[in-house]
């Protein structure tokens, strides 16, 4: 079984023997623009006869990186009179909160969003049917026009697909693809932007996504590869390709969603149900958080300004401090740390292939914290010590009047303070006390910076997963399979349909079971969960309501007013402290999760089991504490359970490098974990 995590710098392989329990890793550089070439290096440089693979699950930011770069397909859209200016005019939100002037330009341009003369009331009454013959010219010209890929945006879609149904069926008669997008096949729910935006950014994303997805599945076929390929989502589970293809949208961020997913794993297997994830990889810092062994979702995200994505996915927050990226001056002296990258091509200073300008990366090389002789990706054979401090001592150094190791010492506390930032974002700044938390570091850089983060945050302990250098690509082998599905209900609690919301939770059960099946993967087990947005009638903002349903024989029973009146008032009173009197409940929208849990492997058997007592394989001089000090070096995976590490020492292995500062002690746990914690102190 393998999983791969296609990052902005590394692609990271890891490869398990469902047999013995072996695991191996493995990372190679991330090829541009065509990401299929070093999925395929990671994969054969590391099994030799792929026939024997029976699943490869794929995390992967394509999506991502085709929706920040502006580089999908050519699309058009067909919609409503009077609505073509939607996805342009957004909810007039602007860049900068207090600016005055913010630009915008949308995936589609306004001369291919093109309207016909159809209605559809909020109540799905068909006021004015749909004209097909201008859906049908209206295709042709986008056509005519070069669109790769079309939607069909319509007024109140979600509450009677009928005028939408038949346009999309229109369509797809003289589309000379698969790439057509509907807004209620994609998002049947109410608020016309976000379901608009989210159909025409899967419209956009389709044949970029669908692409890259037949290069894979015809390198891996043609190199013998006949098992399950699947991809992991945003919300942390995976999907066939099939479904990926038409559904691009929903691997948006799939690849650090598939990192949270393997970090919560590890650590309430290790026993640490809160963790604050720390995904530090070339370009950025990706930080989840984790509750009581539940990752935080949410139901919408902004890739981008104005680009807004309706589809469940792990809340995560991202910003521009990754290995790769640059420290820069600005006019007013101050320095800055990102978000522009350096990348895989042309990489670090350190790397000698043509960058002079610094990175974090640099710095930490700089500072004797990364050898230079065991670079980690397998791209070089040796770091260039001094094309980093050129670096450092031109951009940084100089103008702000430092030494190199000074300026050096400056671009990590910066990058630390902003990292640090982004934990307090997802934990204080939401009602969370970061010292009842672990931090789990992962990446190829994330457990340089993890002490640091236990003196910046004021976390108490942090948890270094066995292979953190690849952990997204181990999650995206322990994934479980998810179909979510989402439907407008609106309507006042006490005039409730509860025969009609039960057929639709049927629905929603019967089509998540036939994909799941469709999908041929194992599973232990099958779950389902209902979750309801509800509010008091007048309130813009919802709350979910987590729906306890019976279940016999496949049938869903049907729920009573009275047990959704019970969960709604206990939702509302835990997140805002009372109830409304006098109050009339309603329920907007009905989620649904029909989820296939598949088998997880045993974390125990990546530990290793050896007695030696563990020797430092050499020593050097370290900048660290703010000064030089010699440092132990060891090598990290040779360390047997219980092993104990006093800092200053720096553990390292073929993913990543782990510095253990001064004060601190780590050490290994039952799963090959490295826990890292203040030094205990004799009573």
């Amino acid at each position: 079984m393998i999983g791969v995590d296609v990052g902005g710098t590394f692609t990271d392989v890891f490869a398990l023997n469902e047999e013995t329990g072996a695991a191996t890793v493995g990372k190679v550089p991330t090829t541009r623009p065509d990401q299929s070439q070093g999925f395929m290096d990671g994969i054969t440089g590391m099994v030799a006869d792929t026939a024997g693979i029976s699943i490869i699950v794929h995390g992967t930011t394509a999506g991502t990186n085709a929706l920040l770069e502006r580089a999908g397909a050519k699309p058009g859209v067909v919609t409503t009179q009077g609505l073509r200016d939607v996805l342009e005019m957004r909810r007039r939100d602007r860049p900068r909160t207090w600016g005055l002037r913010g630009d915008f330009e949308p995936v589609v341009p306004r001369d291919l969003r093109l309207e016909v003369p159809e209605r559809t009331l909020a109540d799905g009454t068909v006021r004015v049917p749909v004209d097909l013959d201008a859906v049908r010219a209206a295709a042709k010209k986008l056509l005519d026009q070069g669109c790769t890929a079309i939607s069909i945006l319509f007024a109140n879609a979600y509450a009677n697909t009928e005028n939408e149904a038949a346009a999309v069926a229109c369509v797809r008669e003289i589309w000379p693809n698969q790439h057509v997008s509907a807004s209620h096949e994609i998002l049947p729910e109410i608020r016309e932007f976000e379901r608009f935006s989210t159909t025409a950014l899967n419209s956009f994303l389709q044949p970029e996504v669908s692409g890259y997805l037949d290069r894979l599945q015809d390198a891996l076929t043609s190199n013998g590869f006949d098992g399950e390929f699947l991809m992991v989502q945003s919300n942390g589970g995976v999907m066939s390709v099939e479904t990926a293809c038409r559904f691009p949208v929903r691997t948006a961020l799939s690849g650090p969603a598939a990192g949270v997913i393997a970090a919560g794993y590890i650590a309430e297997t290790a026993g640490f149900p809160n963790v604050i994830t720390g995904d530090m990889g070339g370009t950025s810092f990706d930080v989840a958080l984790i509750s009581e062994g539940q990752s935080t979702l949410t139901a919408q995200a902004s890739i981008d300004f104005g680009m807004v994505v309706r589809t469940p996915m792990i809340e995560i927050t991202t910003i521009g401090a990754g290995g790769g990226s640059i420290a820069w001056v600005d006019k007013g002296g101050l320095l800055n740390i990102g978000p522009q990258s350096a990348g895989s091509d042309p990489g670090p200073a350190a790397y000698g292939l043509g960058n002079d300008r610094p990175t974090v990366t640099d710095a930490n090389v700089v500072l004797g914290r990364i050898d230079p002789d065991s670079p980690i990706g397998g791209k070089l054979e040796r770091l260039d010590v001094s094309a980093a401090r050129v670096a450092i001592d031109a951009q940084v150094a100089r103008p702000l009047s430092l030494s190199t190791e000074e300026a050096a010492e400056a671009i990590l506390r910066v990058a630390n303070s902003r990292m640090a930032g982004a934990i307090r974002l997802v934990s204080i700044e939401r009602g969370h006390d970061p010292k009842s938390f672990a931090f789990m570091p992962f990446g190829g850089g994330g457990a340089l910076h993890a002490c640091a983060m236990l003196a910046e945050v004021g976390i108490s302990r942090a948890i270094v997963p066995r292979y953190p250098g690849v952990t997204s690509a181990m999650g995206c082998a322990i994934a479980d399979m998810r179909q979510d599905f989402v439907q407008t209900i609106n309507a006042e609690l006490r005039q409730l349909d509860t025969d009609g919301l039960a057929a639709t939770m049927q629905d929603h059960l019967d089509r998540g079971t036939a994909l799941l099946g469709a999908a041929g993967a194992r599973f232990d087990r099958q779950a389902v969960t209902f979750e309801l947005d509800m509010a008091y009638v007048g309130q813009t903002h919802t709350v979910p309501v987590r729906l306890a349903v019976e279940i016999r024989d496949q049938q869903i029973v049907e729920p009573s007013r009275h047990a959704i009146a019970e969960a709604f008032d206990a939702t509302y009173q835990e997140a805002y402290g009372r109830l409304l009197k006098n109050g009339v409940r309603r329920l907007l929208n009905l989620r649904s999760a029909v989820t296939g849990h598949r088998p997880k492997f045993d974390l125990a058997k990546l530990a290793p089991r050896t007695v030696d007592a563990p020797e430092p394989r050499a020593t050097r001089s370290v900048h660290v504490g703010e000064r030089w000090q010699d440092t132990a070096i060891y090598k990290r995976l040779d360390l047997p359970v219980g092993t104990v590490i006093t800092g200053p020492a720096i553990l390292e292995q073929a993913d990543t490098t782990v510095l253990i500062e001064p004060g601190l002690q780590g050490s290994v746990d039952d799963f090959g974990n490295t826990i890292i914690e203040p030094t205990e102190t004799p009573a």
